[in-house]
């Protein structure tokens, strides 16, 4: 069993440095019931014991501190009712942060589950006080995604004075701890545990500062209480040692463990996949990464995280892609699609400088991380693969913005750049493709008031990532480096440029107030326009002839899903269209990857075309994947076709993730009478605030599933 963290292997010992002169207190999280503000995060080490058959986690925390005021009288830390904590202690530490990881000691597993680990052992010395004192603390309630965790510290705390609190914990049933049996793998041979924190889930996980504001380096030792495979990480048996030397927030923080079995791709890259999965995994990323790695050096500097590597996670994941440091998480549904996957890696790689290196200061602003992000990918993919591939793509996404715009509204607070987080409101919920597509279209703009986008590459690299990398900044900092680094462009006043306002753009309700220029695109998109033209608008004999002569399975996959979104927009579409459209199309489209055929067959129940049916049955018989089941079941369950939801439902639940089953069962009861939910296996998932709460938001604000935006126009890649 390989376990994989996303940090570095532990270094040797290094000097320690001089004492850094005061920071700045972090951002206000509303999102955060921590006291964050009163303390300096220095370093965090991590011990933890991995027990899948009793699906917990039992960790000790040591979080090394200074106050940066005198007698603090209390540590807030974000937690969660699924982390109990068994003891807290304080024990003062020596200057220097990020010393070697103390000794972890572990208990012998045993029949049953195992006790929490005890605290790490601290040598006194001769006539010192004792190591370590114990604390006293109380849980309280803070939202329905955490609790707050009061640890009283002792009184003659001296303001920047070093100090430790040492917290013994267990977790079970966390919303960021997502354990796997078997059958829930591709190679149904060993369990499998990963973590996902973003936005707010790490604080089950482990007590933390759980905000992007505030950054550490950390350590971890992990013991696996199951039967090791080889890893060159691997330092005893079934015992895993790293070491982040970067400051990272909370969020960041990962591990993975399963049957996983590594292949270099790169000279700084490996794949991580079950064994059934690495040779496809192999295949379609070896050399590409460093070639993507490579271009974006040449545009935003010196990747800074030394490795780049990835591993790909059952069908369970709840989201595509995740940039944890190091070691980036994907969904292996994702490697039967080429250009999705180049384009999912492709946007990770581009949050190593943005997002991981630069990270927002708060959620309210997180198109920081994923507007530039995006804006970065794009970059390296028309250095990579031309400007018409990458035009392409930003129709495609562009269309799914505005598709996401006619479901919520021109006037939705979620469409703003700079939303206001309300106190209690998860803010997963604010992920959405304005975060991701708005935010993009902004950053595009401020590259086009330099005159070329190299120009913009210089500023980037220069006056934001190499000015505030391994920090945390809000929109105004971007801004301002912006009109500092071209004077010429603060003189002109571009910032109050009447409609194009920098503030109107942040803070403005509906779409960009401008998109780009994707005119070197339309080698690939005119064809597109051109057959859906014929088949919403032409006669219908003429549109099927004309269509015969046009090869899509030629397109790119852009190009197909393209289409298949614009009709799926016109759906309900006359019966004799999609009779012929089905004649034409559907065998061809049924040999695709799944991005293309759950459009058709979105198209085939949007349109209660029923000799295609088979064919949806047997798609949701082999996918265990949300953002191929929920779109779905979702319009399943809006039309006519709900019994025969229920009934694949009911045939394939048993081979879906817990939380997945509890989801789609929610959409099945809508409309249902009372006492009439589909039924789960007893202690199948666990409750809906905790099922839902923990996935990306496609729930905005506090729409009912029946009425949620569809997976496929969320970029769910984080």
């Amino acid at each position: 069993m390989a376990a994989q963290c996303c940090c570095r292997k532990a270094p040797g010992a290094e000097a320690a440095p001089a004492r850094p002169p005061p920071e700045p207190p972090p951002a206000l999280d509303v999102a955060s019931a921590s006291s964050a503000q009163l303390f300096r995060l220095r370093h965090l080490q991590l011990g933890l014991e991995l027990r899948p058959e009793a699906r917990e986690l039992a960790g000790c925390l040591v979080l090394e501190l200074c106050a940066r005021r005198p007698a603090p009288r209390a540590l807030v830390l974000d937690a969660h009712p699924a982390l109990r904590l068994h003891s807290a202690a304080f024990r003062r530490a020596p200057a220097a942060a990020g010393e070697p990881p103390c000794a972890f000691a572990f208990a012998a597993p045993g029949p049953g589950p195992a006790p929490p680990p005890p605290l790490p052992a601290f040598p006194e010395a001769p006539g010192a006080e004792p190591a370590c004192c114990p604390l006293a603390f109380r849980v309280d309630p803070f939202t329905d995604y955490g609790s707050s965790l009061t640890v009283t510290l002792p009184p003659e705390l001296q303001a920047h004075q070093p100090f430790q609190v040492i917290l013994r914990y267990t977790s079970t049933d966390a919303p960021a701890i997502w354990w796997l049996d078997p059958e829930l793998t591709y190679g149904s041979a060993k369990p499998f545990v990963f973590t996902q924190g973003h936005s707010v889930c790490n604080r089950s996980f482990f007590p933390c500062f759980d905000t992007p504001a505030v950054k550490c380096t950390y350590s971890a030792v992990v013991k696996v209480l199951m039967s090791a495979t080889q890893s060159t990480y691997v330092e005893e048996e079934g015992v895993y040692r790293f070491h982040m030397e970067h400051p990272v927030p909370a969020y960041l923080v990962a591990l993975v463990a399963g049957d996983l079995q590594p292949a270099d791709i790169g000279p700084r890259s490996r794949v991580w996949a079950e064994p059934c999965l690495l040779p496809t995994a192999t295949s379609k990323l070896s050399g590409a990464v460093e070639q993507w790695l490579s271009a974006a050096e040449r545009l935003y500097g010196p990747y800074l995280w030394g490795r780049y590597d990835i591993v790909f996670l059952p069908p369970s994941f709840p989201i595509v892609a995740m940039e944890n440091p190091c070691l980036t998480f994907i969904i292996s549904s994702i490697l039967e699609s080429d250009e999705f996957l180049i384009i999912d890696v492709i946007h990770e790689v581009a949050h190593s400088w943005f997002g991981n290196a630069v990270t927002n200061a708060t959620w309210e602003e997180m198109w920081l991380s994923e507007g530039l992000a995006t804006y970065a990918q794009r970059r390296i993919t028309t250095e990579t693969y031309g400007a018409a591939f990458t035009c392409l793509e930003t129709a495609f996404r562009l269309d799914a913005l505005h598709r996401q715009m006619k479901v919520l509204g021109e006037d939705s607070p979620v469409s703003k750049l700079q939303v206001k987080l309300e106190p209690g409101v998860n803010p997963s919920h604010l992920m959405n493709l304005f975060t991701y597509e708005k935010g993009y279209c902004f950053v595009y703009y401020l590259s086009q008031l330099c005159g070329d986008p190299q120009r913009f590459d210089s500023f980037l690299r220069q006056a934001y990532v190499e000015k505030y990398k391994f920090t945390s900044v809000v929109a105004q900092d971007l801004l301002d480096s912006f009109l500092t680094f071209f004077p010429e462009l603060k003189e002109q006043s571009v910032d109050c440029r009447a409609g194009l306002e920098f503030e109107r753009w942040l803070n403005a309700t509906g779409p960009p107030l401008a998109e780009p220029d994707l005119s070197q695109g339309s080698s690939l998109t005119r064809p597109v326009e051109a057959l859906f033209q014929l088949w919403t608008a032409a006669p219908l004999d003429q549109a099927a002839a004309s269509a015969s002569t046009i090869d899509i399975s030629k397109w790119r996959t852009f190009q197909t899903a393209l289409f298949l979104d614009r009709l799926l927009d016109g759906s309900p579409l006359p019966q004799e269209v999609v009779t012929s459209l089905s004649k034409c199309y559907s065998s061809l489209l049924d040999s695709m990857n799944a991005e293309i055929r759950i459009r058709w067959l979105q198209i085939v129940v949007r349109n209660d075309y029923y000799p295609d049916l088979h064919r949806v049955r047997r798609f949701l018989e082999n996918q265990m994947s949300r953002m191929y089941t929920i779109p779905l079941y979702e319009d399943l369950c809006t039309g006519a076709l709900k019994s025969f939801a229920l009934e694949v439902f009911y045939q394939t639940q048993g081979r879906l993730h817990p939380n997945l089953r509890r989801t789609i069962q929610q959409i099945l009861s809508q409309g249902l009478g009372p006492g009439t939910e589909p039924s789960v296996e007893q202690g199948g998932a666990r409750a809906d605030s905790e099922a839902d709460a923990d996935a990306p938001a496609l729930l905005l604000g506090d729409e009912a599933p029946g009425s949620a935006i569809s997976l496929r126009d969320v970029n769910v890649s984080a």
